[in-house]
C-alpha cells in the first residue's frame, strides 16, 4: 500500500512534534516506507494531502488533531473532484480534539494506532461541503467531516486556535473548549439568522449557535448532535436559541452527554442541503463559522451532505 503522512508538529499544544518520531518508527515497522510531508501553517494539509492524492497513493495519514483531519480530507476530496480516484483517510491523533477519531474508537499511543492502521479495514463515511464567505467577503467552499457550525463556535474556535499559536493551549480539548466557550457565551451578541433545510418552511430565530453535523460531537467531546450517524446521506441540524445567556451557561454542561436535547432551547432538524442566511441588518448578523476547529468565514452559507464520498481505513 502505497501511503503518505500528513504531520501537524504544533497538534495538542507542540505534543506531536515530540511523539512523531515514535508514531514514525511504528508506522514504518508496520506499513514500509511512506512519503511525509510536515505543516508549518494554516492551509498547508490541504494543499499536501491534495497533492499526495493527485500522486497516485492508496493513504493519507492524517496526523494531529481535527483541524488536521479536516484539511487533509478536503485535499483528498478535492483530488477526487479534479477526477482522481481518491486517496483513503486514516488518523494518528494527537490534538487538542480528537472527536473525528473518538468516533471510531482510534487509539493515541503510537504502536496501537500503526496497528490499526495497518490491520484496519476501509469503509466509506459520508462528508459535507460548505459554500461562505472568507473574512474578505470572497466565496469559499470547504469539506467537511465532523462538523460545521456558526454562532459562538466561530468565535471561540478564533481564541482558543490563537491561545494554542502562544502556546497556551496546555488544557486538554475539553476544558478549552469549555473554558473559552463561558468567556464568549459572557460576551456574545445573539444573532438573527433565518435557516433552511431541503427546500422546506424557513425557521427564522435569534441563536447563539447553529450546528450542521456528520459527527456526534466537537469540542473535545461535546455530544452536540447525539443522533448524528456519519455514513447515514443525513446532517443533523441543531439550532440553539439565543433566549438567555445565563441559562446557556448552566445548560452546556448537558450538551457533554447530549441531554439539552429535552430542552426547549433547542431545534433538532435533518436535511441533506441547509442554508443559513442573516436576518435584517447583514453586517450585525453575520455569524462566524465554525469548520471543525478551524474559522475561515462567515455567513450566509450553504451546507451539503456527500453521501459515501471519503474512505476511511478504521
Amino acid at each position: 500500500m502505497r501511503m503518505g503522512v500528513v504531520v501537524n508538529p504544533a497538534a495538542g499544544g507542540g505534543r506531536m512534534r515530540h511523539e512523531w518520531p515514535s508514531f514514525a518508527a511504528a508506522l514504518e515497522r508496520r506499513m514500509g516506507a511512506f512519503v511525509l510531508r510536515e505543516t508549518t501553517g494554516p492551509g498547508d494539509a490541504a494543499q499536501f494531502a491534495l497533492e499526495l492524492s493527485r500522486s497516485g497513493l492508496d493513504l493519507v495519514v492524517a496526523a494531529g488533531g481535527d483541524g488536521t483531519v479536516s484539511e487533509v480530507a478536503d485535499g483528498i476530496l478535492r483530488a477526487q473532484q479534479e477526477g482522481h480516484e481518491g486517496a483513503a483517510l486514516a488518523v494518528a491523533p494527537v490534538g487538542t480534539g480528537s472527536d473525528f477519531a473518538a468516533a471510531f474508537a482510534i487509539p493515541g499511543g503510537a504502536e496501537e494506532c500503526a496497528a490499526r492502521i495497518a490491520e484496519g479495514t476501509t469503509r466509506r463515511i459520508d462528508a459535507g461541503r460548505v459554500s461562505f464567505l472568507d473574512d474578505a467577503g470572497r466565496p469559499a467552499v470547504r469539506h467537511f467531516v465532523s462538523i460545521a457550525s456558526l454562532g459562538v463556535s466561530g468565535p471561540i474556535d478564533r481564541v482558543i486556535n490563537e491561545a494554542k499559536a502562544k502556546r497556551r493551549g496546555a488544557l486538554s480539548g475539553k476544558a478549552l473548549f469549555y473554558l473559552f466557550t463561558l468567556r464568549e457565551l459572557l460576551r456574545y451578541r445573539f444573532q438573527d439568522v433565518r435557516i433552511e433545510v431541503d427546500g422546506g418552511a424557513p425557521v427564522e430565530a435569534r441563536i447563539a449557535l447553529v450546528a450542521v453535523a456528520n459527527n456526534r460531537s466537537f469540542g473535545g467531546g461535546m455530544m452536540i448532535a447525539p443522533d448524528a450517524v456519519m455514513d447515514d446521506g443525513l446532517l443533523e441540524v441543531v439550532v440553539v436559541k439565543g433566549d438567555s445567556r445565563l441559562r446557556l451557561m448552566a445548560d452546556l454542561r448537558l450538551v457533554y452527554t447530549g441531554a439539552h436535547k429535552g430542552r426547549d432551547t433547542c431545534i433538532f432538524l435533518r436535511g441533506r442541503r441547509i442554508s443559513v442566511t442573516p436576518l435584517g441588518e447583514a453586517g450585525r448578523n453575520a455569524a462566524l463559522l465554525d469548520i471543525d476547529g478551524e474559522s475561515p468565514g462567515r455567513i450566509p452559507a450553504s451546507f451539503e451532505v456527500l453521501p459515501g464520498a471519503l474512505a476511511v481505513r478504521v
